[in-house]
């Protein structure tokens, strides 16, 4: 059984623009693997053109990258940016900055190796997103989360605010948006 604790031989970094390959990997892998209980075939080949990395994060020191020894396990981080979700390549996105003092920063782009789920990677990544959103002033929190994430969002203190389905794809993926107050 795997242990529900973060390992000390894990470390924690702020992705690089040479990360950028090993990213893209996890997140696709991510995809494929994790969403297999929670939708249909077509619905995770849709998911691919609504997720995905989103270099701005990356540049603005806003992204960490969870590794064990020399293998990525976890990636995910958080935006001061209006784009809610999704990679370079989704419909819609907005790089304009969010006012801490009336607007929600974003939780972004939360992945885990199939292989290292349940143990405590997705809640230091979490943790410190909150804390970094926290110390700019922000005072809550919103993301669009997949139904492979939600239970895990619950536990962490977020709330569902809604239900709707991204429609960048031929077919469409249920998505949540969640919310905490900070």
């Amino acid at each position: 059984m795997k242990p529900n604790v973060f390992s000390s031989q894990l470390r924690r970094t702020i992705a690089k623009d040479e990360d950028t390959d090993v990213i893209k990997s996890l997140m696709n892998l991510a995809i494929s693997e994790l969403q297999k209980p929670y939708l249909n075939p077509d619905q995770i080949s849709a998911s691919f053109l609504a997720m995905g990395l989103d270099t701005q994060l990356i540049a603005d020191g806003t992204y960490f990258c969870i590794w064990d020894g020399d293998s990525l396990v976890g990636c995910g981080g958080w935006s001061r940016r209006a784009t809610l979700y999704g990679g370079n390549h989704t419909a819609g996105r907005d790089a304009g900055l969010l006012d801490p003092a009336t607007d929600r920063a974003r939780i972004r782009a939360m992945y885990t190796h199939p292989d290292h789920v349940r143990r405590g990677i997705g809640r230091v990544i979490i943790e410190a997103a909150e804390a970094a959103a926290r110390a700019e002033g922000f005072k809550a929190l919103e993301m669009a989360a997949t139904l492979a994430g939600r239970d895990f969002y619950l536990r962490c203190g977020y709330e569902i605010e809604r239900e709707w389905d991204d429609t960048n794809g031929p077919v469409p993926v249920p998505l949540l948006t969640m919310v905490k107050t900070l």
